[in-house]
């Protein structure tokens, strides 16, 4: 099922686009967080905005639940929102107790969670909207497609990754403290971080296929990289890592590294003692970090 133009159910793009606009001033955010926040990608957004792309029926309907505005008035039609199929109308009404995000990002977290649990091609519709106990017809309501819903849980998995590594490394006292609290993010303890590694294990073999979920991957991972670049860049500047340290070279080894630990440590069950510990890899990464790239200075008594 192909999203609907917005465009062919009421008013001009611009007039749609205007609208949103509105939207996103009354926020009060970025348009980068407002993408985030409706489960879009940032690019597809600012083309609607500029008149370049429509919007989809579905991300009007994303961001009107998400802002809590009458989609009618987003599509500018009401004509379009009350043909809603009942089992939508029911799914609004009952909506309390929702995420922050309501029901669109309810069903991205639920698809998350059960893609790390079963893998992306064991994950239904029906699954999902049984998880979040609601109907397949309100999922498809927010999400037509299932590759546009499963592309939507990755980029919401990426942007919270993202987010999280942004807020852990905040603080940090120097590029080498920086890059220990990177490889602490990195380390699967939680049963939460188990989850994004098993989504992430999957889609390597996503990219592998050249789909569209591979391909954010592979950006993603560029921009892992050079997150852990410019960290190491930074410690040499700062006397912290070696002089001798190759940013580039060093940022792929490492996260190369990082990325066998995680999979070995997924390989075994939580507290079954066999197979690599989360508390091995941490060892094993700090280990080879002082190896390889601090700088040992010596101490008082030397």
């Amino acid at each position: 099922m192909q999203p609907e133009p917005a465009s062919r159910v009421g008013d001009t793009g611009g007039e749609v686009a205007a609208r949103v606009r509105q939207v996103i001033a009354t926020a009060g955010v970025s348009q980068r967080e407002f993408a985030r926040r409706n489960v879009m990608d940032p690019s597809k957004l600012s083309r609607s905005l500029s008149g370049a792309r429509r919007f989809t029926v579905a991300e009007l309907a994303r961001i009107a639940d998400t802002a809590d505005v009458d989609a009618a008035w987003l599509l500018g039609t009401r004509t379009k929102a009350a043909a809603r199929p009942a089992a939508v109308r029911r799914d609004r009404a009952s909506a309390a107790g929702l995420p922050e995000g309501g029901r669109p990002l309810q069903i991205v977290q639920e698809t998350v969670r059960l893609i790390a649990e079963r893998g992306f091609h064991a994950v239904r519709v029906a699954d999902i909207a049984d998880a979040c106990g609601t109907s397949t017809a309100a999922v498809h309501y927010h999400f037509p497609g299932r590759d546009e819903l499963l592309e939507a849980a990755v980029r919401r998995c990426l942007d919270e990754d993202s987010a999280h590594r942004a807020a852990r490394v905040a603080g940090a006292h120097d590029a080498a403290d920086e890059l220990r609290r990177l490889i602490e993010l990195r380390t699967p303890y939680t049963r939460r971080r188990r989850w994004q590694w098993s989504v992430w294990l999957g889609l390597w073999a996503e990219a592998a296929r050249s789909t569209a979920v591979g391909r954010l991957h592979i950006e993603h991972g560029r921009q892992w990289r050079a997150t852990v670049a410019d960290v190491l860049r930074r410690g040499v500047g700062q006397g912290v890592f070696r002089p001798t340290t190759d940013p580039d070279a060093d940022a792929l080894r490492l996260t190369a590294l990082i990325d066998g630990l995680a999979a070995q440590v997924l390989a075994a069950a939580p507290g079954s003692g066999a197979g690599t510990t989360p508390d091995a890899m941490r060892t094993a990464l700090l280990a080879y970090v002082d190896a390889t790239l601090a700088v040992h200075r010596p101490s008082p008594e030397d």
